[in-house]
């Protein structure tokens, strides 16, 4: 029988199944924290249970297969996992640790983890690439949670630096609500990563019967909606998902959705040239976010191989920018980030099958 994860578990439910209960808090700590690479290396704990532990369980779901490295620090990675599938992931610095003259830090680094949540996906947005091979399968807990861990050990991140998390890699996140649910949990356990739920933010495509769901969870993430146009004949064409949740639904769904007072709803706003750039386009979203405490993101779409869609140009999106903000939403543009490596959701595992199949 095959051993299972044991990062899988709450440290709540690790702890009913692990006697006395602490010791799940320290399992916690050997693995989050320390990063030890094996049960016997957590010598706090006793010989006969870490053989235990070493006969039952394993912690390692998923190891790096490949790793890009823009000129601009941002880092993608592929992962493989046990069943030899694989998912991308995506380190972002965001802003640069300040050291003063006599070595203090003056201002913390700061970084953005993008992560997957499913293998593939169902959604099959017309501008992603993610999609084009379909959906195989969710991601555990063990295998969202892991993306982050491995990430933050390997470029030397440690516990007490500013760290976001971003669903918005491969997958829908409402699609595999409850590993999602579970992942933010031992993301925000104070013995696990210790990121705050305000620290976490869920993208979704628009399952509006789901993003009611995540808001009865009160779970105090952060929610993201990638709208991409502005009325429902664009958005169909760009998002099959728009025929059975349409944008009014999802708007509904959002007003509804419970929100820090201090924070508010994203909306990603992917911009593609002559399709969604104009001034007419950013005047109906003035109007559909009527009433919503937003903030929209626009994004330069990022071109990949045998893509219809294009870049659009400069201008545009800062006048669709200024439009936004003169009628009163806060409106930012998304530095891109990456665009010397396969930095578009999808690329880099795309590549990678291609290249071994040819």
């Amino acid at each position: 029988m095959s051993k299972l994860c044991i990062t899988d578990y709450t440290k709540e439910e690790l702890g009913n199944i692990i006697r006395p209960s602490f010791r799940a808090k320290q399992i916690y700590e050997w693995i989050y924290k320390k990063h030890v690479k094996s049960f016997e290396d957590m010598k706090n704990l006793p010989k006969d249970l870490r053989t235990e532990l070493e006969t039952k369980y394993h912690f390692q779901p998923l190891k790096i297969s490949t790793v890009e490295e823009s000129i601009d620090g941002s880092k993608k990675y592929l992962f493989s996992m046990l069943d030899g599938k694989t998912v991308e992931s995506v380190l972002l610095p965001m802003k640069k640790e300040k050291i003063g003259k006599s070595g203090e830090v003056i201002t913390q680094a700061k970084y953005t983890v993008c992560i997957s949540s499913q293998v593939g996906c169902k959604i099959g947005c017309a501008f992603c690439l993610t999609g084009k091979s379909g959906f195989l399968r969710n991601l555990t807990p063990a295998e969202i949670t892991a993306q982050v861990a491995i990430i933050k050990r390997e470029n030397g991140i440690r516990e007490n630096r500013r760290v976001n998390i971003v669903f918005m890699g491969m997958g829908e996140p409402l699609d595999n609500l409850e590993n999602v649910k579970k992942a933010v949990n031992i993301f925000s356990d104070p013995d696990a990563l210790a990121i705050s739920p305000r620290r976490q933010t869920i993208s979704t495509s628009g399952l509006s019967s789901q993003i009611k769901k995540l808001g009865e969870m009160n779970l105090g993430v952060l929610l993201a909606i990638s709208l991409h146009a502005v009325d429902d004949e664009l958005r169909d064409k760009l998002m099959p998902i728009n025929k059975a949740y349409n944008i009014k639904s999802v708007i509904d769904a959002v007003k509804a959705f419970p929100i820090d007072a201090r924070k508010k709803v994203m909306f990603e706003y992917l911009v593609m040239k002559d399709l969604n750039d104009d001034i007419k386009s950013a005047k109906k979203l003035v109007s559909l976010l009527n009433g919503i405490k937003a903030k929209v993101n626009l994004i330069f779409f990022n071109p990949h191989s045998g893509s219809e869609f294009k870049r659009p140009e400069v201008k545009k999106v800062v006048d669709f920018q200024s439009y936004l903000i003169n009628h009163g939403v806060l409106c930012t543009i998304r530095e891109s980030k990456g665009l010397d490596i396969s930095a578009a959701c999808g690329q880099l595992k795309d590549r990678k099958e291609n290249n071994e199949h040819s």
